[in-house]
């Protein structure tokens, strides 16, 4: 028997003083809740309410069976409109894991406007690109990039990462500004430690490979940036990453004609049943970029 369900019965009949004023509310047969509440009385094997045909009274086992039970529908109910506060209203802590330099030079200049926004959001940031386990541990949401294993987690795309091709103009004031990928110095193309060939397309579809052999090589696009901005080279990298110096003026665009190949970037929760912080947090992500 399920107590809870019939405990719940009986407290509104208790409340509305009668079957036919609590059955309307409920939206359930008279018939039908009388006779629950009857299967409740045999299972406890007391009678708790006194029925004629006037009126609905509680016997005393009743009466102390209500004092108890009340306060545990209130809570009930106290739990369900809280839980159903968080499906509309954005609050609470969310903690997210995200990558470095997507933290850095993306998520952090915008992070005074989604607090002037959404007050009520308490954020708690994991800056790292290991792996995460959002079953087992306490994480909301995942932002990464590239092509993600199928590890069952939900997946939206929050951006499409467009790589170009940038240069400082102290550097190109010395060098010379490129008009194509074979005018690129290899020396001078600043490696990122995992991938040292740039694959380059353009809008007729051609591609062109460089093999970039600067001495210097780092596992940070942002610090590709940064170096870049200060003269060292030229830079393969997001334009998120970019954009801050480019508006600066410490960074410009070249080869306009010619780009990489886009990579995605997601958004990875456990469930599509997300609370209004999470959505809100997802969507104004979206909105900053291309995806939305």
């Amino acid at each position: 028997m399920d107590y809870l369900n019939e405990m719940a019965l009986f407290a509104e009949v208790a409340e509305a003083k009668g079957f036919s004023k609590a059955a309307a509310k409920l939206g359930m047969p008279q018939s039908t809740l009388s006779r629950r509440v009857s299967e409740l009385e045999k299972q406890l094997g007391l009678q708790l309410l006194n029925r004629t045909t006037r009126r609905v009274e509680l016997t005393e086992a009743g009466r102390r069976y209500f004092e108890r039970v009340k306060p545990i529908m209130e809570e009930a109910r106290r739990i369900h409109d809280e839980l159903s506060g968080m499906l509309v209203r954005p609050y609470g802590v969310l903690r997210v894991s995200l990558p470095v330099d997507f933290s850095y030079e993306f998520l952090a200049p915008l992070l005074p406007e989604f607090a002037a926004q959404y007050p009520e959001i308490k954020l708690e940031m994991d800056v790292t690109p290991r792996k995460v386990d959002l079953i087992g541990e306490p994480f909301d949401l995942v932002i990464r990039a590239g092509e993600q294993p199928d590890s069952g987690y939900i997946s939206t795309v929050l951006m499409h990462d467009e790589r170009y091709l940038y240069a400082s103009p102290s550097y190109l004031a010395k060098h010379g500004e490129p008009q194509t990928p074979q005018d690129l110095p290899a020396a001078d193309c600043l490696r990122f430690q995992t991938a040292s060939n740039w694959t380059l397309l353009n809008r007729a579809g051609e591609t062109v490979l460089i093999t970039a052999q600067s001495p210097y090589a780092v596992n940070s696009m942002g610090m590709l940036a940064r170096m870049a901005a200060h003269g060292l080279g030229v830079a393969f990298i997001p334009a998120i990453m970019a954009e801050q110096y480019e508006t600066s003026g410490h960074l410009k665009r070249i080869l306009p004609d010619w780009k990489g190949q886009s990579v995605p970037i997601y958004a990875l929760t456990a469930t599509r049943l997300l609370p209004a912080k999470t959505k809100c947090f997802i969507a104004f992500l979206r909105s900053k970029t291309k995806a939305a």
